[in-house]
C-alpha cells in the first residue's frame, strides 16, 4: 500500500545535486523497468530503482508510491515537513511529465480516500486507522489545532513508533499540506483523550477551523527591537510558507522615513507616503499572478522594512528595485536572498 524511504549512496545516476531535469530524463529512460516492478508486485526492486535517483536530487527528499487519484499509481516526492526543501519538492514535481493512466505526481502526501479501510504493520502490531481516536483543542488566539491521538496498540509501542504512526495517519486523513497548515502540537497518547473524536470526523473538524480563515486577514502587532525601541508590525494571518511553496526568494525593502513621533514610528506625511508606496507595491505584485506575496512590514527606529517573498524566476526583485527609485525620504535599499524556510519572517509565522 505504501513505499517510502531514503537510500544510501549506491548506484546513483550521474546527475548534479540540483538535477531536476536529469531526474525526469532518468524517469523516462527507466519507466519500463519501473512499470514492470509495479506490475510484478516487487516493492524491493521498485525501491532499488527509485531511491537512488531521488537521493541524487537531494538526500533528504522522501519518496513514496501510493494509489493515485486519477491514475493507477502516484509518485510522491516530498520534503516531509522540512520547510527548507519544500520549494525543491514542488519544483521537482512541477517539472514532471504529464500524468497518464499509470502515473501521476505530487509534491506532498495526499488524502487517502480509503484511509479508514487500511491496516498497516507498526512494530509487529496491526494499526487499523478506523480505531484511531483524537482529542482536539484549538488554543485561544491561535489558528492551529492541537491533536492528541490514541490507538489501542499504542500501549505496546515505543514513543518513536507511536509518533510515526500518528503522523502517517494524519497525512492520510488530512493530506500533508493541511497538516502543516492547521495542526499544531501532536501528542500520541497511551490512553483515550477526554471527549475523543473518531478518525472519521477529523477532516470535518479541520474544515471548520480552516473556514474561519477563508478570507484574507492581517494582524497588527506591537513589540520592541533588540535595542528596546518600540516597533509596530503588520503581517498576513495566518502566515505560512506551505501556502506559497515556490516563493523562496526573500526581498527586503527598507524605507527610511523623515516624519516620526518620539518613538521613531511614522506619522503625518511619512505615514501617507508609506501607505502610497505599499499600495503601488501591492498593485505590482498582483500583476505577477501569484509569483510574489507581501508577507509583512515592520516600522521602527525611523525605518519601515517590507518583507516580500517571490518565485526567483519572476520579476519581483526587479519590480522592488524599480519602485524604490520614487522614494524621497532618505536612501532606500532592496536586499534579495534565498530563504526557503522563511527564516527572515520566522517571528510572524503562524
Amino acid at each position: 500500500m505504501r513505499l517510502f524511504g531514503r537510500k544510501d549512496d549506491e548506484n546513483l545516476p550521474d546527475q548534479p545535486s540540483d538535477g531536476i531535469a536529469e531526474f525526469w530524463a532518468w524517469w523516462d529512460q527507466t519507466r519500463p523497468q519501473i512499470d514492470a516492478a509495479v506490475a510484478a508486485g516487487e516493492p524491493e526492486k521498485l525501491s532499488d530503482l527509485i531511491a537512488p535517483a531521488v537521493e541524487a536530487v537531494d538526500e533528504d527528499l522522501v519518496w513514496e508510491v501510493a494509489p493515485g487519484k486519477n491514475a493507477m499509481q502516484a509518485l510522491v516526492l516530498t520534503a516531509a515537513g522540512d520547510p527548507e526543501l519544500r520549494s525543491l519538492a514542488h519544483r521537482l514535481v512541477k517539472a514532471a511529465p504529464e500524468p497518464d493512466l499509470l502515473w501521476e505526481f505530487y509534491p506532498s502526501r495526499q488524502v487517502n480516500a480509503q484511509a479508514l479501510e487500511l491496516t498497516v504493520d507498526v512494530g509487529g502490531h496491526e494499526f487499523a486507522l478506523d480505531q484511531l481516536m483524537f482529542g482536539l483543542r484549538v488554543p485561544r488566539g491561535t489558528s492551529r489545532m492541537d491533536v492528541s491521538a490514541f490507538h489501542p496498540i499504542f500501549e505496546e509501542l515505543d514513543e518513536d513508533s507511536r509518533m510515526e504512526a500518528t503522523l502517517l495517519a494524519l497525512d492520510w486523513l488530512l493530506g500533508e499540506d493541511d497538516v502543516a497548515r492547521w495542526v499544531g502540537e501532536i501528542t500520541p497518547a497511551t490512553f483515550p483523550p477526554i471527549d475523543a473524536v473518531a478518525a472519521v470526523h477529523l477532516p470535518a473538524v479541520l474544515a471548520d477551523l480552516a473556514g474561519e480563515f477563508a478570507e484574507e486577514q492581517w494582524a497588527l502587532l506591537e513589540g520592541q527591537t533588540a535595542s528596546g525601541a518600540p516597533l509596530v508590525a503588520t503581517t498576513r494571518y495566518p502566515l505560512r510558507p506551505v501556502d506559497y511553496p515556490l516563493l523562496d526568494q526573500h526581498i527586503q525593502i527598507t524605507l527610511p522615513y523623515a516624519h516620526r513621533d518620539e518613538n521613531g514610528l511614522p506619522v503625518g506625511d511619512s505615514l501617507a507616503s508609506l501607505r502610497d508606496f505599499e499600495e503601488r507595491l501591492a498593485a505590482r505584485i498582483a500583476k505577477l499572478q501569484g509569483d510574489a506575496v507581501l508577507a509583512a512590514h515592520v516600522s521602527a527606529e525611523s525605518h519601515r522594512v517590507i518583507h516580500v517573498y517571490a518565485d526567483p524566476t519572476s520579476d519581483a526583485a526587479l519590480t522592488a528595485k524599480e519602485l524604490i527609485v520614487s522614494w524621497e525620504e532618505g536612501e532606500p535599499t532592496v536586499d534579495v536572498i534565498t530563504d526557503p524556510g522563511w527564516i527572515a519572517v520566522a517571528h510572524f509565522l503562524s
